[in-house]
């Protein structure tokens, strides 16, 4: 059904001609009731579209806004009666925190200022008193009136001007009785505080200059200073949003835009105040995602005028892929203080199957996760704040004086160091050592898991009912079922090691799969996220994700998960100054934007001489921590090159592979017994080193012929390289 707007047949200039001359000939009166009951009950019944008209294809009823159903009330969302400040125990005290400070600040201020406050009244005292004096006056012989009364006399109206003139009299009158027993009251005062003592007289002379003072201040000059600068930030409105999401270069809302203007972009709530910023909840267009739009962050922002660090697109996939929640904050993120750690200054231990606090969001909300039943993964490119972020988490186990730490720093610049004198294993360095510690460490867990699985096992379902660890049962110190946390910094190192990594690998995705219920607990952070330095098995189980700055799609889903960027989680959207800020994915049902909490190395320190005390108190002191030397074998290095240069003397510069297996199956049967050439090949992919084609003589037949082989050089050379990274005297 259409309008005569929309009726491109629609005759205007009769129908203007009929407006104007409604009693033209052919003229007729209209039932306009009547006619739009027709129009509604009896469409066209047999609409052609060939002949211009509209075709309909739902019922009238569909075309027309929705109106309110029971079953739209039922999934509608219920909006919080109560804010979240006041929801949350943690956010009251914060900002009832704040409140205080702010008073005892704003107090301190001014009191420091009386000296200087007391002066500017003295000297805008005498002109108050003018001003009072003057205005007195005024009002005592009614001066107001007077260009009345003058603009009547020049008009010559006799009348009007004696009229004003008599009221001018009775007001004068009236006034000079009040100003009068005002005087005299005014004297009696005076005389009373000159016979007051000295200290009421000086209160009443501080009143009088402190008056006058006030009635003497110019309007451009406030007598008080400004304790606190509040910065001025321009409302967020919906007319703002629309402008700045047209300029972003998306071609499905700059169409939308065009056809439908400001309609186009759907608010599903008002915008209101959220925290320090505004919140918008966005419907965008049909077919732009809110991945489309966070990944042009950058000019969002310069959209809205607002620095990069204010503005935080976020996807909610959860309703559909077109719901954009926009965060605008007033200030800056980067800017903005950090707030403490709430363990920092906490009294006593710290209970780990609390919830630990890890950082704040945007809206400066505190964020925290469970870190039992749960394993941490971090990734990030460098110096965005991987190591601080796994140290938030690893500084909250320390306070558990029952919970035992591994801590194991393959990138060896000591970031982990305060974690040292309370860790029952710990090493730190690029070196070959400490990749070994690192696969000795993981082979422990693996039977430690086992060891706990046992245990858990025997016990009765009236102590275990879920067949896990729970936090009673790990403050049992004689199951031995206590909170264990292994911190793997750069791992990437380890698994990536042409010796231990194929191993460690393995182990770590045997021990993130099961120890979750055992109460271990994994904290890998990585800087390199490829199938070869975080093995697939170990992102794809790990609970707990946080992702702070990366490059590309693919390293932003092997940390957060697949589709993870098609669904608008994109940590490739944080900017160079977003220093230890990313998406937290796993700690809730949504994805959030964190900034952790930053503790430095001094501060670090502090923590963990604290914790130590706790421990020492507690007799969980164990291991490294107290000088303890890990009683485990040590794990065994590959010897197969230096078997090859064994059995290859130096006057045999190639040798065939099927040559060389014989030879090492003689040289030890027990490891060589069953290689084969496929086998040893692969074995010496990982050092780089190739077969090819090696010409040489049968010792059976006596005949030379071209045969897959290797050339001896090129395992020396891998020998002198694997000495010069440990560290050793070349062979």
């Amino acid at each position: 059904m259409t309008s005569p707007h929309e009726d491109p047949r629609f005759d205007w200039q009769a129908a203007e001609r009929d407006l104007h001359h409604p009693g033209g000939p052919d003229a007729d009166v209209v039932d306009l009731d009547a006619a739009r009951t027709a129009r509604t009950t009896n469409p066209d019944p047999d609409p052609d579209p060939d002949d211009g008209g509209p075709l309909l294809v739902d019922p009238p009823d569909v075309q027309r806004s929705p109106r309110f159903t029971l079953d739209g009330a039922r999934a509608g969302q219920r909006r919080p009666i109560l804010p979240a400040w006041l929801r949350s125990r943690a956010e009251l005290v914060d900002v009832m925190r704040w409140a205080v400070g702010h008073l005892l600040h704003t107090t301190g201020y001014h009191l420091t200022r009386l000296p200087k406050y007391a002066g500017k009244l003295a000297l805008r005292a005498p002109a108050g008193a003018a001003r009072l004096v003057a205005g007195g006056t005024r009002w005592l012989f009614d001066w107001e009136g007077e260009p009345h009364r003058q603009a009547t006399s020049q008009s010559r109206d006799g009348e009007l001007y004696l009229k004003l003139s008599r009221q001018r009299d009775r007001r004068v009158r009236w006034r000079g009785i009040v100003a009068t027993f005002t005087l005299a009251v005014t004297l009696a005062g005076g005389v009373a505080v000159a016979l007051a003592p000295l200290w009421a007289r000086w209160a009443v002379l501080a009143m009088l200059v402190t008056l006058c003072g006030l009635l003497g201040q110019p309007a451009d000059k406030p007598l008080l200073d400004t304790a606190v600068v509040i910065p001025r930030v321009a409302r967020l409105t919906s007319d703002v949003v629309v402008r700045a999401l047209a300029v972003l270069g998306i071609a499905g809302i700059t169409q939308a835009i065009a056809k439908q203007g400001h309609r186009a972009i759907a608010f599903t709530a008002p915008i209101t105040r959220d925290g320090p910023g505004w919140r918008a909840d966005i419907d965008l267009p049909p077919g732009v995602t809110a991945g489309d739009v966070i990944e042009r962050r950058d000019r969002l922002a310069a959209g809205l005028t607002r620095p990069l660090g204010c503005v935080w697109p976020e996807g909610q996939p959860e309703v559909h892929p077109g719901r954009l929640l926009l965060w605008v904050g007033d200030q800056d993120m980067a800017a903005t203080p950090p707030k403490p750690w709430p363990l920092l200054k906490a009294s006593g231990g710290f209970d780990l199957g609390r919830p630990v606090p890890f950082g704040t969001d945007p809206r400066g909300r505190v964020i925290s996760f469970e870190l039992p039943y749960t394993n941490l993964l971090i990734g990030s490119i460098p110096g965005y704040g991987k190591t601080a972020a796994t140290q938030v988490p690893m500084l909250a186990a320390t306070l558990d004086p029952y919970a035992e730490l591994w801590c194991f720093d393959f990138k060896g610049t000591g970031g982990l160091d305060p974690l040292e004198k309370v860790s029952a294993r710990y090493a730190s360095g690029q070196d070959d050592d400490t990749a070994e510690e690192g696969l000795l460490a993981l082979r422990e867990l693996r039977k430690e898991c086992q060891r706990r699985a046992a245990v858990i096992k025997g016990l009765p379902k009236a102590v275990c009912p879920d067949n896990k660890v729970t936090p009673e049962l790990a403050r049992r110190r004689k199951l031995g079922l206590h909170w264990l946390v292994v911190a793997l910094d750069e791992v990437q190192e380890l698994f990536s090691h042409p010796e231990f990594g194929k191993e460690a690998g393995e182990l770590a995705e045997k021990v993130i799969k099961l120890g979750r219920a055992l109460g271990v607990i994994l904290v890998v952070a990585t800087q390199r996220p490829d199938a070869k330095s975080l093995p697939t098995g170990v992102s794809a189980n790990a609970g707990t994700r946080f992702c702070l700055r990366v490059m590309g799609q693919i390293e932003n889903d092997m940390i957060l998960g697949t589709s993870a960027y098609k669904n608008g989680i994109r940590a490739t959207m944080f900017a160079k100054k977003d220093k230890g800020v990313g998406y937290l994915v796993g700690a809730a049902d949504d994805a959030q934007i964190v900034r952790t909490f930053y503790v430095d190395g001094p501060t670090a320190d502090k923590i963990t001489d604290r914790a130590r005390a706790l421990r020492e108190a507690a007799g969980t002191l164990t291991g490294h921590a107290i000088g303890q030397t890990p009683a485990t074998p040590a794990a065994r290095r590959d010897t197969l090159l230096d078997d090859i240069l064994t059995v290859v003397p130096a006057t045999e510069p190639k040798v065939w592979a099927e040559t060389l297996t014989e030879r090492l199956a003689d040289l030890n049967p027990d490891a060589y017994g069953d290689l084969t050439r496929d086998q040893l090949t692969a074995a010496l992919k990982p050092y780089g080193i190739t077969t090819g084609q090696v010409w040489g003589t049968d010792p059976a037949t006596g005949k030379g012929a071209n045969r897959r082989g290797i050339e001896r050089q090129h395992i020396a050379d891998a020998v002198a390289e694997r000495h010069k990274r440990r560290g050793d005297k070349a062979a």
